[in-house]
Parts: C-alpha cells; sequence; structure tokens
C-alpha cells in the first residue's frame, strides 16, 4: 500500500512543479506578504489547490493540511501535508532551488514522503521499508565522521538569532568546514545524498519538513528537532545530519 502512495505523492509533485514552472522567472511571480511577512505567489495557491484536488479525488476520506489553505476536517488516520512552494523567497527571487513537498502522516507517524525541486527536475522521495530514492535511484547520507570535515548547508543566517538560537549557531558554523547558504528544502536533498552533512532550521513549520522523516529514516541519516527526538515534525524547529555526526551536532546545538 506504501508503494501506491509513494507513486501518488511522486506524480502530484510533479505536476503541481509542472504548474509552478509557468510562472517561475515571470512577471506573474510577483509576491504578496503574509501577515508573518513571508511571502506567497499566485503559484502557491494554484499549485496546493491542485495537490489537494488530486488527493481529494484519490483518497476523499483523508485528511490534509498545507500552508496556504490549512486544515482539512476529519478523524481519519490518514493525513496529507502539503507545502506548494518551500522556498518562496528563492521562488520569487528566480533561484531554482525551491521545492513541493508532500507527505503522507498514518497513525501518527510519516511514512511516505518526497520533494520535488521543479526548476532543476530533481525528485528525492522515500517511504517506510522501500528506500530512499534520488531521481529514481537509491541515495544515502556520506560516511564522514570529523566535524571539521562536514559541509553545513542553511538559510537565512538571521533567523538563528531572530529565534533565539544564534548562539548554537555559532558554535556549529564555526565547528564545521563549509557553511552553504541559499538551500531551504534543497539543503536536506544534499544531506540525504550524501552531498552535505547538515542541514538546520531554526524555526520550521510541519508542511516544511514533513517529508523528511521517511527519507531520512531510509537514507541511513537522521531527521528530527535540536534535540536528538527522532522524526519529529512538530518541534517548531529541525535538523538533518549523518549518523555518524548526529551526537556531536546535536551536543553543540544545546550546549
Amino acid at each position: 500500500m506504501l508503494s501506491e502512495f509513494h507513486h501518488f505523492a511522486e506524480a502530484t509533485a510533479r505536476e503541481a512543479g509542472q504548474l509552478t514552472l509557468n510562472y517561475f522567472l515571470t512577471e506573474e511571480a510577483k509576491p504578496e506578504f503574509k501577515g508573518d511577512n513571508t511571502p506567497v505567489t499566485v503559484a502557491d495557491r494554484e499549485a496546493e489547490e491542485l495537490i489537494r484536488q488530486r488527493i481529494s479525488e484519490a483518497y476523499p476520506d483523508h485528511e490534509i493540511v498545507g500552508e496556504e489553505f490549512g486544515s482539512s476536517s476529519g478523524n481519519s488516520k490518514y493525513r496529507w501535508i502539503i507545502d506548494p512552494i518551500d522556498g518562496t523567497k528563492s521562488f520569487v527571487h528566480g533561484v531554482p532551488l525551491y521545492a513541493v513537498l508532500i507527505a503522507l502522516e498514518i497513525d501518527g507517524t510519516v511514512e511516505v514522503g518526497c520533494a520535488y525541486f521543479p526548476a532543476l527536475d530533481e525528485m528525492l522521495s522515500g517511504a517506510t521499508g522501500e528506500g530512499a530514492l534520488w531521481n529514481g535511484r537509491p541515495c544515502a547520507v556520506s560516511d564522514v565522521e570529523a566535524i571539521e570535515r562536514a559541509v553545513c548547508a542553511h538559510i537565512d543566517t538571521a533567523y538563528f538569532a531572530q529565534n533565539n538560537k544564534g548562539e548554537a549557531w555559532e558554535r556549529l558554523q564555526k565547528a564545521v568546514y563549509y557553511n552553504a547558504g541559499w538551500c531551504d528544502a534543497y539543503g536536506y536533498l544534499l544531506v540525504a545524498t550524501g552531498r552535505a552533512e547538515v542541514m538546520l532550521d531554526p524555526v520550521m513549520a510541519v508542511w516544511d519538513c514533513g517529508p523528511f522523516p521517511p527519507i531520512f529514516r531510509e537514507a541511513g541519516g537522521y531527521f528530527g528537532d535540536w534535540s536528538g527526538n527522532e522524526g519529529n515534525i512538530n518541534g517548531g524547529e529541525a535538523l538533518a545530519t549523518n549518523r555518524a555526526l548526529k551526537e556531536v551536532v546535536v551536543s553543540l546545538l544545546s550546549e
């Protein structure tokens, strides 16, 4: 059954991603700003509407939660978690690292997830027991064991201090070999495919990180909160790393 959901999530993410490309690098992608000062575009709204429609057609009893249109009602054990454009700031600035995120939570555990990067045509996905896939091929985290050789991906560095995590960020960025920005969801793809060792966000909504628990479980890595609670998508923060570095990264963040 998970295989069916996995294929559905990938196909729907691709379809929504193609929709976003109709607006990428166009004047129509000009954003509005929500109450929390985050941008939203017509592409965000139309992509989420499309994903919701596809889910409702295929699985009418399932619940849905998405960034732009909130939560549906119901008491199903199945809940789809969607972010039509993760990295809207990248999207509106013409940076091709934005993603369509779709996940399926069953009885409170995310079992299926995919992150599709339309402008790059890259797909990262996974389902419990089915492995993690990068463009249809198995992928895995790196085996780097030394923090001083680790690559750390991140978003806007100002977010760390703004969310009372500036000191933790300072410790980590000084410990690693290299820090790479502009990442959003693409940073998690880099870690899951062994091209970076750490990705973290100081503030995270459930739709921003829904797909990543099963992907990282299957890729042999860690995804969860900064305290080491694996699979936590409700902690308001997020961390991904390989297994070899998990303890040292969590320690640096929690000192």
